[in-house]
């Protein structure tokens, strides 16, 4: 019998015994779930929408620069306003957007430059024994408003301004150590509202006054004599006798609403309060080594060889102790304390517990306003030295890194959300930053 011959493909039926599924012939619905399909397709969609778009803008960015010289001054104030004066003009720039605000001509040159009250106090330098005088510019417009003869001295926020003739010395401060006479000065007019005679000298300082009203003025003289004046009247409010001290820029000072003196007593060194709007003694106490008194927050810090120590100013009653610093200070909204001296900052610190919030080993903090309670620090790194900046957080145990300053970057200082930084290129740098991602 001969070979039977197939053309074509050939077909071999099994049936359905080898067990095959019907369905597989007749499938009734689709074997993956009907959802799967369109979350899919919007996940991709998503994921290209994202891939494709702008990448996030840098934690540091320059906002603007300013042509500046190595010995011009300039100021950031508590009103988001950067006041330059350099060539000959002097520039107000808006720190929100680094645009100009007004300019105005000043060919005289001041060596500092201050503000109070909506006003921009210039100071030039004076020749020899020569009294230069204060001249007020506005810091809205740049305009000229009045000029005094003398120094002048602003307390920030107090409607509190004075006409004074400092004592010179180079321990005592511009105008808190004065003489002859003292001037209270309207700051809209400029006019003298009222003055008081110093016999001697004597330390001025503001004490608040009832919500609304301007700050008085205590002087406290070198006879021991302490007096409280109205701001607004000169009024004498109260006078008393003080004990004998080494009066200077900080002693006495006011923190917790609280005047605190620093004197020797006949053990050692004391410290007295006195009721603000009285002069009504209410406690003193020996301090042992302490050479230096501070606000911290709302409490004073005693600062001696022992270490450092918290006290509720309206009381005298001790609230923590840290024996293994020696030294702390206000810088910005923060607390700021020191192991080893001025140039090793060790913490940020909760004033009101003494409780260590971030470490700052290595870092140093910058000076000027933050928001928040936030700081900005610096720290120089690598072998090529780099200066990094970074923002503290009272809520984070360590400094966030934002950025690597260029190089020939210095005398840097904080302003909210802004850092400023004069360059070895002869400008001043305004960076801005974004503390909530870095």
């Amino acid at each position: 019998m001969g070979a039977d011959t197939v053309s074509g493909p050939l077909v071999i039926d099994l049936g359905y015994d080898r067990g095959e599924p019907i369905t597989y012939g007749r499938p009734g619905r689709h074997s993956l779930p009907s959802w799967l399909v369109p979350v899919m397709v919007a996940t991709m969609v998503l994921f290209a929408a994202t891939a494709s778009g702008p990448p996030p803008p840098p934690l540091l960015a320059a906002l603007t620069r300013v042509e500046i010289g190595s010995g011009d001054p300039y100021l950031v104030t508590g009103t988001g306003q950067l006041v330059v004066q350099s060539a000959g003009r002097l520039i107000s720039y808006d720190l929100a957007t680094g645009a100009p605000q007004w300019q105005v001509r000043r060919q005289v040159p001041v060596y500092r430059l201050r503000s109070g009250d909506g006003l921009l106090l210039l100071r030039p330098w004076g020749a020899g024994n020569t009294e230069p005088g204060t001249t007020a510019v506005s810091l809205t417009t740049g305009v000229e408003q009045w000029h005094n003869p003398r120094s002048v001295v602003s307390f920030e926020g107090t409607g509190l301004v004075l006409s004074v003739e400092g004592v010179r010395s180079q321990s005592s401060g511009t105008g808190r150590r004065v003489e002859r006479a003292v001037e209270a000065i309207d700051p809209a007019t400029g006019r003298i509202r009222w003055s008081v005679q110093v016999p001697s000298t004597a330390v001025v300082l503001s004490v608040p006054a009832p919500a609304g009203d301007t700050a008085r003025m205590l002087m406290v003289r070198d006879d021991l004599v302490a007096q409280l004046y109205d701001g607004r009247s000169g009024a004498l409010i109260a006078e008393r006798t003080v004990p004998a001290a080494n009066y200077d820029p900080d002693n006495p000072l006011i923190v917790g609403g609280v005047i605190l003196l620093r004197h020797p007593g006949p053990s050692g060194i004391e410290v007295s309060a006195f009721d603000p709007a009285t002069l009504r003694p209410l406690w003193t106490q020996p301090v042992g080594n302490t050479r230096e008194v501070r606000p911290c927050g709302p409490l004073a810090c005693l600062i001696g060889l022992d270490g450092v120590r918290a006290v509720d100013p309206p009381t005298g009653d001790v609230r923590w102790r840290r024996p293994g610093w020696r030294s702390i200070e206000r810088i910005g909204g923060g607390l700021i304390a020191y192991a080893d001296g001025p140039s090793s900052p060790t913490a940020l610190v909760d004033p009101a517990t003494g409780r260590v919030l971030v470490d700052l080993t290595g870092w140093r903090p910058l000076d000027g306003a933050s928001t928040g309670g936030e700081l900005l620090v610096t720290r120089e790194a690598g072998a090529d030295p780099r200066t990094m900046v970074a923002v503290v957080d009272p809520r984070l145990s360590r400094p966030r890194v934002l950025a690597e300053l260029p190089a020939g970057t210095g005398e840097c200082q904080s302003a909210p959300e802004r850092l400023i930084c004069r360059s070895m290129y002869g400008e001043l740098v305004v960076w801005s930053y974004r503390a909530e991602t870095a």
